[in-house]
């Protein structure tokens, strides 16, 4: 028989340990935040539908994004047994310099609209973290703010070649006073894609707003208090420019961009260049014939054009193409720790994240960008720990299965002849 007692209160204790209280509604919220979806679901809570959309959508059907994304889920690893982890390496060396993370974070347009802190949260953070930040040529704060953000950290900025070209070009050299090491030459919006929840939202350069998406902004007064009380959201390192914020968006899309562009900020621009919005392996392999320092294989997140090829696909091919002494980066769908593995380990140099690091900017500002690295980093950590490799090298394309779809019915598809 089974023996009984009077239940014992010390032996209770023992086996029962309640959670001291977080009186801290910021820190609370974020805490219980486990994954970048986690921190999603508060962003949207807390964050206008025009602004959060703004930021969470994608060109016309989002096909694009949403592929970007099963691509990740479709992977099947392949782990070691037996090869003991028991620290992890996660540091690498890229474009000249260290990272503490194999991501950095991607360039981001309006980005004060999401949240107050906009750029300054993010530079913050990647400064404490050890990793690259990215400002966009749309950024909401200046070439000079960032710095003085960052001022010893590895900033990056993202170039638009505008229909002026000289505003381009004074940017440029703006970057490169700043001390910023490496320039993204951005060659995927020729003209802007179709947006279409902006749209719905009247989200437009002016607004038009719709009575549903002041009805939804209401009851989020802490957005409005941020959004009034601070200074003018404007693109910050273009507003000695002159023109309108819509005219100043029109002026950054020219579908005449070429090759010849980009010898000429090749020549002014005296630290590394990368090209950001590579989509098929003979661009890629003609830009290392043109000496760049590297590339991003990106289809802008999916907010160019939809059903553009899928960047996590294309990896391998591309890698196999150009040999393992060029720069290859990744950006699009990047939701989990476990995707940058996988992205590394089919050939990956870097990664570049910019919808898990708004979603914790709209989630809890600087702190909630904060938590996106610190989320990414442990599941980086653990999913390298489950595989049994202990540093990034280690990694290799057997640890990872890319789980098919999508086939294409012909050889040839989706080659594009270099001109």
């Amino acid at each position: 028989m089974v023996q009984r007692q009077v239940p014992n209160p010390a032996e209770l204790l023992e086996l029962m340990k309640f959670k001291k209280p977080e009186l801290n509604g910021k820190k609370r919220r974020l805490d219980a935040a486990l994954t970048i979806d986690d921190l999603r679901t508060i962003a949207k809570r807390r964050t206008p539908k025009a602004a959060f959309d703004y930021t969470d959508g994608a060109a016309e059907g989002e096909l694009s994004l949403s592929r970007a994304r099963q691509a990740f889920q479709d992977v099947e690893f392949h782990p070691g047994i037996l090869r003991p982890a028991p620290t992890v390496d996660t540091s690498v060396e890229i474009l000249g310099g260290p990272s503490a993370l194999p991501f950095g974070i991607a360039p981001t347009g309006f980005t004060r609209l999401m949240q107050t802190e906009g750029e300054v949260a993010g530079a913050g953070a990647a400064a404490a973290a050890g990793i690259p930040f990215t400002l966009s040529t749309l950024g909401t704060t200046s070439i000079e703010g960032v710095k003085a953000v960052n001022p010893d950290g590895r900033n990056w900025f993202q170039l638009y070649v505008m229909r002026d070209r000289e505003i381009s070009y004074e940017l440029t050299r703006r970057a490169a006073a700043a001390g910023f090491d490496t320039l993204h030459f951005t060659v995927d919006t020729p003209v802007a894609g179709a947006r279409l929840r902006d749209k719905r939202n009247g989200f437009s350069i002016p607004p038009q707003l719709t009575l549903g998406t002041i009805i939804n902004a209401i009851p989020r007064p802490w957005w409005w208090y941020d959004f009034l009380t601070t200074p003018k959201l404007e693109f910050a390192s273009l507003s000695t420019t002159g023109g309108t914020v819509g005219e100043l968006l029109d002026a950054a899309m020219d579908p005449t961009i070429s090759y010849d562009d980009l010898a000429v900020i090749r020549d002014i621009w005296p630290g590394k260049i990368v090209i950001k919005g590579v989509q098929n392996v003979e661009d890629s392999m003609r830009l290392k014939d043109a000496g760049v320092d590297g590339i991003v294989l990106s289809n802008h997140g999916g907010r160019q054009l939809d059903r553009a090829p899928i960047p996590f696909h294309l990896l391998p091919k591309v890698r196999e193409a150009v040999g393992d002494d060029f720069t290859v980066m990744i950006d699009t769908g990047i939701m989990n720790g476990a995707d940058i593995v996988a992205s590394v380990a089919l050939g990956a140099d870097f990664t570049l994240i910019g919808r898990a690091y708004l979603y914790g900017l709209m989630a809890g500002g600087r702190a909630g960008v904060d938590r996106t690295i610190a989320i990414l980093r442990s599941e980086i950590e653990r999913t390298m720990r489950l595989l049994g490799v202990s540093s990034l090298a280690e990694l290799e394309p057997a640890h990872v299965t890319q789980l098919t779809r999508l086939v294409p019915v012909s050889g040839e598809a989706g080659r594009v002849t270099a001109g």
